[in-house]
């Protein structure tokens, strides 16, 4: 369950940098994509220096060249060892950020989920609303404008026994 509501004077959330971008807090998964790769540019040039180690080793084995093999082997571990670096300093960078948007997540959700909650409970108040009157018109015997219920009925029975007889 969720901790309780906040209230007080110092409840609400530290400002920020992105407090006024809107476009931070909603993006898609290509958006999000786009945003890490802009902030942590060097993961991806990390990995192409593995991929290109890794490539190198395979055509110099197939060469049978033992040399450039190891020596492209050494670069994957040092293009390896670089990719989980820059991973490191860049989420130690980016941490704050990254807690204040899963805050940010959390008090959104927070908010659909209490705005459902205030449409589902208006509806409700709509239908009782509805079923205090049908059960009033229903006590004073009144159905639509003129009519009893007692004539309804009368009504429908006949409705139905003809509705027998004729199959």
């Amino acid at each position: 369950m969720a901790g309780p509501p906040l209230s007080g004077p110092n409840s609400a959330p530290l400002p920020s940098s992105f407090d006024e971008n809107e476009d931070f807090y909603n993006e898609n998964r290509l958006d999000k994509i786009w945003r890490r790769l802009r902030e942590e540019p060097l993961v991806p040039f990390g990995c192409a220096l593995t991929v290109w180690a890794i490539v190198g080793a395979t055509r110099s084995m197939r060469k049978g060249d033992h040399k450039m093999t190891n020596l492209f082997f050494r670069r994957r571990l040092y293009a390896q060892a670089f990719t989980i670096a820059v991973l490191v300093a860049g989420n130690a960078y980016w941490q704050k950020d990254r807690a204040k948007r899963k805050d940010y997540e959390k008090l959104k959700a927070e908010k659909e989920r209490m705005q459902k909650r205030e449409r589902w409970l208006k509806e409700l108040e709509m239908r009782d609303e509805e079923d205090k009157a049908w059960k009033e018109r229903l006590a004073k015997g009144v159905r639509r404008e003129g009519d009893n219920l007692t004539d309804l009925v009368r009504e429908k029975t006949e409705e139905l026994k003809n509705l027998r007889g004729g199959k």
